[in-house]
């Protein structure tokens, strides 16, 4: 998620500093987009991208928390750990 959400931001950057240049990102794929969506094209851009970003920095947090429970799930089966205890 986070790998999109990064490559969404770039696109959307390049479409805002390319309008701002001149240069029509979209036309360029081949694709024409209505006045209204095209000047509001790269905030979305950017704002889709930073959401994805968020939404795969939530999955990161949650995932040690289930590590830590499968790494502990091996000291309950008489393994002594690192201690020898």
């Amino acid at each position: 998620m986070k790998i999109a959400g990064y490559l969404i931001i770039a696109f959307g950057l390049v479409d805002l500093i390319g309008s701002y240049a001149g240069f029509d990102l979209w036309g360029s794929l081949g694709i024409t987009l209505p006045e209204v969506v095209w000047r509001f094209s790269s905030p979305l851009e950017l704002v889709l991208g930073y959401f994805l970003v968020n939404l795969g920095s939530r999955d990161e947090e949650e995932e040690p928390a289930i590590a830590e429970d499968d790494q502990g799930a091996g000291l309950t089966d008489g393994d002594p750990g690192e201690d020898g205890e």
